[in-house]
Formats: structure tokens, C-alpha cells, sequence
């Protein structure tokens, strides 16, 4: 196996302790927000072999098997992460894999450069991630039924928000969703700024359910980003759950420090809470106008002492093993790729000790024998 070296990368949204905690290194005083695992040409890991992009390049079926290769192509089809947000992410959807394709083909063909920032489609491929906790973690995911949303609204007693309450109320749900959300991202933007900062000093003054949103307009003051994200549910995640986000699914990250896994892809149709371009007539096409339950996941145990987190897709599959003092060795050599991630205790991997936020990559086929005393969380694929 591997010892992988990651890059910690710096995004200002992120926790300045967080991920040193983990690691019991020193704040540096700037935002540590990620620390990418895996190939992603972004910042790919090192290794004694140089980079892991190097590696699998080299040799693809050697290093993740004929089978993955066959199934995803000669690449490592995901990116595992630390993820610490000190503060809200982008409210955000990803393409589903055909809409990607579509997406990434008509841009290409009409000529907009790869860095120009009103480019959407970064490359040809979704991105289905999961996010799983290890601490409490805040976040929005799905928009909640709108009649919910209505009474949330109606509470704050601000006058300019009674056309989306009626709204709200008026409609069947798909319906109302998408004519709000449409009304909230195209309306003057001197009048939604006065909205949202009314808004905000209600939710301030009324805390509670209100108290996220009003941390949301603290950071992002006057974003019409805030009124698109009281239209979703607000998800606070005990340490081991998880949420899963497939196609199509308004989310945003608020707090927190979780292990992130994802497909490799950078393709993102952003809804607010963002300097940075919103397209809005392709984010109305990308969205599903669908309320419900968020639906947070736990993990399922297996014999073998392993928690799965299940998922309907193949690019990625993450599970974790808790090893109790004196717990036997366990065998994880699987024929897929794998990247092994110590998030407590102390556990050896093969050859490699691995402490807190301390991960190594095993081949496909490679013996992986693993003991000690902590929590390893393992992301592989499906064939």
C-alpha cells in the first residue's frame, strides 16, 4: 500500500481549526477546507511512486483492476475528502450523468474556454456525493414541502415576502417550488436585497428555526442565495450520519467537519450564496422541483464488522470500520482500488501506521490487513 501526502486546500469558506484538530497540528490561522484524497487532477495525492494520478497512469489495470477499468475507464472514477466548513458553501446542484454530457459537449462545441466563469460544464461527467459526519454538521438538502415553507415565511412578518407565501400556497408543490425559486433569483436586485435584509433581522430577532438562515445572511448579506435556501431543509447530522446527494438536489454544507466522498467531477450549477456566475435558466432545467424528507443516512453492518453506506450508484462506495481495543486484524483486500482513512485512534495498514486524518491506497488485489484501536473509513467502488 500506499502512504498518501494530500493537500489541505484553503477555500475561504472553510474551518481555520477544524481539520488541525484532527490532525493535532497547529492553526495556521487561514481556512483549512478540504483535503483531497485521490487522483483528481486538481491536487492529486503523492506517493513514494510520485503522484497518484502518475501511478494509475502508468499502469490502470494494475492499479485498479481490469473490471474497474472495463466499467470507468483508466482513472479513479472517485475523491474522497475532509471536508470543514466554517461557514456556508455555495447553495448548489449537480448534473445528472446525461445532462453533464449534453451540457459539457454544447460548451465545447460553442467554444467557452474550461476557466472562463460562466462556464457550467467542467468536464463530461455527474457528481453524486455523499457527505458523512464526524462532528455535529449542518447543512440544507432537498426543498421542504412548500406549504412548510409558507408558515416558516408567513412567521417572520415581512411584508415583501407575502407574494412567495401566497405562492406557496397556491400551487401543487413542483409548481410552486419552481415559480418561487424562478421569482427569488430574477427579481431586482435592489428589492430582493431590501428583502433579504428584512428577512434577516427578523430571523435574527425570532431565532430557533430561524437562527441557520440568519447565520446564512450574516455571511452572505442581502443574496437572494437566503430566500432560495429557506425553501430547503435544514439538516443537522449526528457524528457517523450521512446524507447522500444525487442529481438534481439543491444542497449547501454549513458547519461542520465530515469525510466527503464524491465522483470526479467539478460540475456545479450554483443557486446563490456565491459571488461567483449563477446561470439561472440552466440551474431551472438542472433542478428537481421535489419536496420530502432528506433522508439521512446510517450505516448498515455487515458480519464482518464492516458499516456500509449504501448508495444507488457505482463510482464510489464508502463504508467504516470501528475497531474496539483488541480487535482482531481484518482483511480488506477487495479487487477494486481502495483509499483507507484513519479518522481515530491509531491503526495499522499494512506496512503504514496511520493516525488521524492519515490514509493510504491500496491496489486492486493488494493485500490490505488492518488492526489497531480507532474508526477507518474505506472508499472503493462497485463493479
Amino acid at each position: 500500500m500506499d502512504r498518501l501526502d494530500n493537500t489541505v486546500r484553503p477555500y475561504a469558506w472553510g474551518s481555520t481549526t477544524a481539520i488541525p484538530a484532527l490532525l493535532g497540528t497547529e492553526p495556521t490561522g487561514e481556512p483549512q477546507a478540504e483535503m483531497w484524497m485521490g487522483a483528481h487532477p486538481g491536487a492529486p495525492s503523492r506517493t513514494g511512486r510520485g503522484t497518484l494520478a502518475e501511478v494509475v497512469d502508468a499502469a490502470p489495470e494494475r492499479e485498479l483492476g481490469a473490471a474497474s477499468v472495463a466499467k470507468f475507464g483508466p482513472r479513479l472514477p472517485f475523491l474522497l475528502k475532509l471536508l470543514a466548513a466554517g461557514a456556508p458553501l455555495s447553495l448548489q446542484v449537480h448534473p445528472d450523468l446525461a445532462q453533464a454530457r449534453a451540457g459539457y459537449e454544447d460548451e465545447e462545441r460553442r467554444g467557452v474556454p474550461l476557466d472562463a466563469p460562466h462556464r457550467n460544464y467542467k468536464d463530461a461527467n455527474h457528481k453524486p456525493e455523499l457527505i458523512c459526519a464526524l462532528t455535529e454538521f449542518d447543512g440544507l438538502c432537498g426543498f421542504r414541502p412548500p406549504t412548510e415553507t409558507a408558515d416558516l415565511l408567513d412567521g417572520l412578518g415581512v411584508a415583501s415576502l407575502k407574494p412567495y407565501v401566497d405562492l406557496l400556497r397556491a400551487h401543487p408543490a413542483d409548481a410552486a417550488l419552481r415559480e418561487v425559486l424562478t421569482a427569488v433569483l430574477t427579481a431586482d436586485p435592489e428589492e430582493m436585497s431590501r428583502t433579504v435584509t428584512e428577512t434577516a433581522a427578523a430571523c435574527d430577532r425570532l431565532g430557533g428555526a430561524y437562527a441557520p438562515y440568519a447565520d446564512i445572511a450574516h455571511h452572505y448579506p442581502g443574496d437572494p442565495g437566503v430566500l432560495a435556501a429557506m425553501l430547503l431543509n435544514h439538516v443537522r447530522l449526528q457524528p457517523g450520519e450521512a446524507l447522500y446527494l444525487g442529481a438534481g438536489i439543491p444542497h449547501a454544507y454549513l458547519n461542520g467537519l465530515g469525510v466527503e466522498i464524491m465522483a470526479n467531477s467539478d460540475n456545479v450549477l450554483r443557486c446563490g450564496l456565491t459571488p461567483k456566475h449563477v446561470d439561472v435558466p440552466e440551474l431551472l432545467r438542472i433542478v428537481r422541483f421535489e419536496a420530502g424528507d432528506p433522508g439521512v443516512l446510517r450505516p448498515e453492518a455487515s458480519p464482518d464488522g464492516e458499516e456500509v453506506y449504501e448508495t444507488p450508484i457505482d463510482e464510489f462506495r464508502l463504508s467504516r470500520h470501528v475497531l474496539p481495543e483488541g480487535t482482531a486484524a481484518r482483511d480488506l483486500t477487495l479487487p477494486t482500488p481502495q483509499i483507507l482513512l484513519c479518522t481515530a485512534g491509531t491503526v495499522r495498514a499494512g506496512e503504514h501506521e496511520l493516525t488521524p486524518g492519515q490514509s493510504v491506497f491500496a491496489a486492486a488485489g493488494e493485500k490490505a490487513e488492518v488492526s489497531g484501536t480507532g474508526t477507518l473509513f474505506r472508499a472503493t467502488v462497485l463493479l
